[in-house]
Formats: C-alpha cells, sequence, structure tokens
C-alpha cells in the first residue's frame, strides 16, 4: 500500500492534534494487508483503494472493539467496480447512450447525461437529435470550455479536459488543494451513547460515493434508510448500492413529506448526503436548521467540486471531476493515445465513499467518549488531490478479472432477480459483513427503520 496514501487518511481522520481518540489506533488492533493486485493506470489506484477501505474497516473495528482487520487487496481493487453477478438476467447499463468523451476544436469534454435533465440540458445547448454520432457532429463545432460553460448554465454536467498542471493553477484547483480532506466542525455536546447496531442512518445520497458510505454501514450492523424524491431512478447502479438498507421516499417540497422527514432527523443518529453547497439549504435544512431539529445527529455529506472556490456548488461526478482535475489527461500522455485515459474504476466514488464511512464512525467513536458531536465534508475533488498527490508514474497493472472463487456462495434474492455477489475484501475478527436486506428497487418501503 502507498504509505503516504495511508498516512494522509489517518491524518484526516483525526480532528485535531488533541483527538482523545488517536491513541487508540495505536492499540492492539492488528490489521493484516493480504494478496495482490494493481489495476492499469499511472496513478496509484489501487492503493487508495486498499488505503480508503482500510481507513474504514480499522474505524469500525476501534468502534466495535474487534481485535483485527483482515484486508485483501486484490478484492478491494474489485470492490470499487460492479460487484454483483446476476444469474440469468442482465444489469442495465451504468451509463446513457451519449455519455462520454467528445473531441472539440481545441481539445476533449465529457458529457454526463445519465439524469434525463442532464441529458436535456446537453441537447438544448447542442440543438441536435440524441444520437451519437449528431452529438460528435455538434460538440465539434464548439471550444471545450464555452461548451463546458454553456451546458453547466442550463443546469446540466459536463467538463472540459484540463492537464494536471492547468488545473493546479486554476482558481477551483487552488480552492481544492487548500481544502482539508476532511473538514470537520464541532455542532455542540451533549450527544446520545448508541451501540454500532442501534445506529440510525438517514442516507440522503445518490449514485455511488454516499450509498457506497451507507453500504459499508449497513453490511456491518447499521440501520440505514435511504431516501429518494419521487423522480429519481438510477437503474444502473441500484443492484449495486442499495443492498443492506431500506428505501422510501420524500418530496420535501410537500409540507406532510418535510414533517415525516424532520421526524426522522429527529430519531437519526447520522445524516448522510451529497446535495451541492446551497442546495440542502434551499430546501430549508442548512446546517443551523438540522443542529435545531437533531442537534445530537451526526453530519456528513459530500459534493463534487469541493467547498469553496467558484466551482463549489457546480454539478459534477466521477468521470467529470477525472477530466477536470488532470487525471484523465495524465492518463493519454503517458499512455501515448489521442483520447483521455481515466483511471480504470470509477475509483474517486469509491474512495470518497469508504472515507464517508471512516468519518461517521469516527464521528460515533468520538460521540460516545467525549459527547461532542460533529459534522466532516468531503469532495470528489479533494480525493482527486489526494490521489495526484501521491504522484503519476509509467503505467504499471493490469485488468483484474473475478472468479467463480471470488464469489459469496450466498443467493441474494434481489428485485430484479437472483444474483450472487463477490466477497467482501474486510473481515472483522475473521467474520465478513452480513447485508441482512437484499438489493432492491427505491422507494418501497415504508418510511422507517
Amino acid at each position: 500500500m502507498h504509505t503516504s496514501l495511508a498516512q494522509k487518511i489517518h491524518q484526516a481522520l483525526e480532528l485535531s492534534s488533541l483527538d482523545p481518540l488517536t491513541p487508540s489506533l495505536e492499540s492492539p488492533l492488528q490489521t493484516e494487508a493480504v494478496g495482490n493486485a494493481e489495476l492499469p493506470s499511472c496513478f496509484a489506484v489501487t492503493d487508495l483503494a486498499a488505503a480508503s477501505i482500510s481507513a474504514a474497516a480499522n474505524e469500525l473495528a476501534s468502534l466495535t472493539a474487534a481485535s483485527k482487520v483482515t484486508v485483501d487487496r486484490r478484492l478491494a481493487a474489485l470492490w470499487f467496480d460492479m460487484t454483483l453477478r446476476p444469474e440469468g438476467w442482465t444489469l442495465p447499463s451504468a451509463w446513457d447512450a451519449i455519455a462520454g468523451v467528445y473531441r472539440t476544436s481545441n481539445g476533449w469534454i465529457r458529457l454526463h447525461t445519465n439524469a434525463p435533465h442532464h441529458r436535456a440540458a446537453a441537447l438544448r445547448v447542442l440543438e441536435c437529435q440524441a444520437d451519437k454520432a449528431n452529438v460528435e457532429k455538434a460538440v465539434a463545432n464548439w471550444e471545450k470550455s464555452t461548451l463546458e460553460n454553456a451546458i453547466v448554465s442550463e443546469a446540466g454536467a459536463a467538463a472540459a479536459m484540463h492537464s494536471l498542471q492547468e488545473w493546479a493553477s486554476h482558481p477551483q484547483g487552488l480552492a481544492v488543494a487548500a481544502e482539508p480532506l476532511i473538514a470537520w466542525q464541532k455542532v455542540t455536546e451533549g450527544g446520545r451513547h448508541s451501540t454500532f447496531e442501534q445506529t440510525k442512518v438517514l442516507d440522503l445520497t445518490r449514485v455511488l460515493a454516499g450509498p457506497v458510505a451507507t453500504r459499508f454501514l449497513a453490511g456491518f450492523g447499521a440501520q440505514v434508510l435511504r431516501i429518494d424524491p419521487p423522480w429519481w431512478s438510477e437503474p444502473g447502479v441500484e443492484p449495486e448500492v442499495t443492498i443492506g438498507k431500506r428505501r422510501t421516499g420524500f418530496d420535501l417540497h410537500q409540507s406532510r413529506d418535510r414533517e415525516l422527514f424532520d421526524q426522522l432527523l429527529t430519531q437519526a443518529d447520522v445524516l448522510v448526503h451529497g446535495y451541492r453547497p446551497g442546495a440542502l439549504k434551499g430546501l430549508g435544512y442548512d446546517r443551523e436548521q438540522l443542529s435545531a431539529i437533531a442537534p445530537h445527529m451526526i453530519d456528513v455529506s459530500l459534493c463534487a467540486y469541493g467547498w469553496s472556490g467558484p466551482w463549489a456548488e457546480r454539478r459534477g461526478f466521477d468521470s467529470l471531476v477525472q477530466m477536470s482535475c488532470g487525471i484523465a489527461a495524465e492518463g493519454m500522455s503517458r499512455k501515448g493515445v489521442d483520447q483521455p485515459v481515466p483511471l480504470p474504476v470509477q475509483a474517486l466514488d469509491h474512495a470518497t465513499g469508504y472515507l464517508m464511512a471512516a468519518a461517521v464512525l469516527r464521528a460515533l467513536r468520538l460521540r460516545n467518549h467525549t459527547g461532542e458531536v460533529y459534522s466532516a465534508r468531503l469532495s470528489l475533488a479533494r480525493t482527486a488531490h489526494l490521489l495526484i498527490s501521491a504522484g503519476p508514474r509509467d503505467f504499471r497493472g493490469k485488468a483484474i478479472a473475478s472468479t467463480l472463487q471470488d464469489l459469496n456462495n450466498r443467493i441474494e434474492q434481489t428485485s430484479w432477480g437472483a444474483a450472487k455477489r463477490l466477497q467482501f475484501p474486510v473481515q472483522l475478527d475473521g467474520k465478513p459483513p452480513n447485508w441482512k436486506i437484499p438489493a432492491g428497487q427505491l422507494r418501497i418501503d415504508p418510511p422507517r427503520w
């Protein structure tokens, strides 16, 4: 494992030099890394996978008094991708037909069109039919930054490709570099004590990073309730990230749903959300309001492009951040090809998810220990900065294919059909996670844990 990545994550989890929990991480806890694998990249992406998953596992062990953590490096790399293996049915594609990279008049841009409203925004700007060939022709007439700004102005999602050097001097790149990997803030004192199995988590996250965090928490015993608005769907990843969770739906523009949501907040130990800065405030739930409703509640959130700087409120996803921050350009240069080369997996999403889980667990442990309640903020762009800080290198590694031996023997009866899932890379005292609820469709459960 890349020691600097693991050390930086460890340092980020310490709330301060006076953190009373720091010595416990140097207690009899044993962490054993097994397996050997390297995904193909010019960045230390497999090290990032192992380090971020280990961070969450170590925090969980410290909270639950486990004495030994085992992390399988090869399985960690596999769990940074799709883990479900359907039996007799097919997973839907994770990507819309026109999502992807396109050549502009002066470089490359990536369009993210998985959500219908993001797709519509891009097509409004391009004024073309919704097929790959027409989009290619339309994009070719645009300058990359002009097109990026036009789509973003239409509430869409796109990212022009920058080099590492360009991003390092970009106003948003500078803002992100100045932010901590995990931004802690003390909310109040007098928080309640709870065992991990009693911990109630409200999950207001979508797509990947946040759902990865709550999937980890659910697997080891937390009670997770996911909430989605009536119009939202993410068919390409729902089978991946809904395992272990109850799933309900609210429209927070409706007074009755707000009343129910407020009641859930008063019961929750943890709120995990992935709204852009200002978006939750626009619904009437800024940090002050959340603290007034549920002063005991730990609040852990993420965004795409960081919490400060001119792009703080910009919509973003892992694949877009990789384009913006120079990862795709560096891959293209070092591989010697003529189009962007992203990471082999959505590593920013997955790593940020496990770091969020680690932050939740650290905050729970601190609340139990001192009564202090903390919030934590993370971002995909800051996780990218962490990965880049380890330094690019020549391409190495190769694709890692799963085998039948990698699968859990248990049959998972998902909403779509029977399936098996890869074995999880973490064991605590020899025990793997146990997700008691199979993966399933959104909004099918009543609003309770």
